[in-house]
């Protein structure tokens, strides 16, 4: 029989065919079990799913020699695999992975109450040997991925802003990597929270939606700092309403009228969450998803992370160079006001901003869209720079890693949604104009 690297057999570590574990007692004695998922860890290691206490189980603990079977899902291929038990991992980024792939599965097979993963059992692979080669040819690839990250790079270098670094992977998502449904997302400065700043392929963009870490795909990946990728969709990893729910529990229920819903698919047929990382920072979250079962593999799953490297090489290379040209005192460019003032309301609790009664934004991004209305209002002025929202104790950012650009993303995004009379446009590196077709009336609430 041929051998073969274990790398090369990665779909068939995807669990969308089930497969067998052999192993023996103490004494010998052998047993064959069925395993819902072997997991790809490394080049020389798997991990496989640790549901309950089964006979595999008992074997391995006294017995740590195993050889499993594989079947390609798409080829028919099968392959075996010796292995040698390690160690148990009951939490952390690789017992996540798992989880959420395991309840992929199970919900998938109709197993969602009796798949329930209580660790992740870590094997070294002593070998790997084709048992029957590949019956069937492979399907072509969704895209060609490592043309896709060749043409993106570049671009995504060559960003001078983070308006434009987002503007350059949306793009670069949709049409290099061919994936029609995709979210990003930003963390909150003490990464307590992520909020939506851009969205594409739904009927509504969600910009402003928040996620909470350990929330679905996105949390989860968030929390653990490692890419979640689920090719079954559970409804225990989806969105909306699970959301709502906790909020409804909580001392915010009172507030759900001003919660923007997160966009998505009703009928997520698989997800993939990435994290954008400096170091072990978390700057954001790409996120995509698809009707179709099983369309994100491991090849999917490691371009998105480079791709995710390189924004955050990006990111942090825009922070460094950030003009902040502060506006003058005397600058008082105008702008054209007429007809029925808009009533502008402020709740200061969450500085959440809501315009002729209909809620707009909250969290810091309100706070910046209530500074410049009042100074507008005092001042008359328009242009505004990025130093000085920096620089006000009105809006209260943090010292460092305060993310203003990103907030200003959202804000400008979420004007252009909800407000037809008022919009925040780029008027120079660093500064920005406040447009307003009629004029405000203000309310501290």
């Amino acid at each position: 029989m041929s051998t073969v690297s274990l790398t090369a057999l990665r779909a068939a570590l995807e669990g969308a065919i089930p497969s067998e574990i052999a192993t023996c007692d103490a004494l010998g004695v052998p047993n064959v079990s069925v395993i819902s998922d072997v997991h790809y860890v490394d080049a020389e290691h798997v991990a496989i799913s640790y549901q309950f206490f089964s006979k595999t189980r008992a074997n391995i603990l006294a017995n740590p020699h195993a050889t499993v079977l594989l079947k390609h899902p798409n080829t028919c291929a099968q392959y075996r695999l010796q292995l040698t038990y390690l160690r148990t991992e009951l939490a952390g980024p690789l017992f996540e992975t798992m989880r959420a792939k395991l309840a992929g599965i199970a919900s998938h097979e109709g197993m969602s109450g009796i798949f329930h993963l209580l660790g992740a059992d870590i094997y070294h692979v002593n070998g790997a040997e084709i048992v029957r080669g590949d019956l069937l040819p492979l399907p072509p690839p969704h895209a060609p991925l490592l043309a896709a990250l060749r043409q993106t790079l570049p671009k995504l270098r060559a960003a001078r802003d983070l308006d434009g670094l987002v503007a350059v992977l949306l793009a670069a998502l949709r049409s290099e990597f061919r994936l029609p449904h995709v979210m990003l997302l930003v963390a909150d400065d003490s990464c307590d929270r992520l909020y939506t700043v851009a969205s594409q392929g739904y009927p509504e963009s969600g910009v402003g939606a928040e996620i909470l870490p350990g929330q679905g795909v996105i949390g989860v990946a968030a929390r653990e700092r490692t890419p979640i990728r689920i090719t079954h969709a559970t409804r225990d990893y989806l969105y909306g309403r699970a959301i709502r729910d906790a909020l409804r529990a909580s001392p915010m229920a009172a507030q759900l009228e001003t919660e923007i819903p997160l966009p998505g698919l009703p009928d997520s047929g698989s997800q993939i969450a990435v994290p954008i990382l400096d170091g072990q920072h978390l700057l954001g979250i790409i996120y995509a998803e698809s009707p179709e079962a099983g369309r994100f593999g491991y090849d999917e799953e490691d371009a998105l992370m480079i791709l995710a490297a390189e924004a955050a090489a990006a990111m942090r290379q825009i922070s460094t160079e950030a003009d902040d040209t502060f506006a003058a005192a005397d600058d008082l460019a105008t702008t054209t006001e007429s007809g029925t003032p808009m009533l502008v309301r402020h709740y200061p609790a969450d500085d959440s901003v809501f315009i002729d009664d209909e809620y707009v934004i909250k969290g810091v991004a309100g706070a910046i869209l209530w500074f410049l209305l009042s100074e507008h209002d005092r001042t008359g002025r328009v242009e505004f720079s990025n130093k000085e929202l920096r620089l006000s104790p009105k809006i209260r950012l943090p010292e460092f890693s305060e993310n203003l650009e990103a907030r200003l993303i959202l804000l400008r995004r979420r004007l252009a949604e909800r407000s037809q009379v008022l919009a925040l446009d780029k008027a120079g590196r660093g500064r920005f104009r406040l447009n307003l077709s009629r004029p405000v009336q203000l309310i501290e609430a």
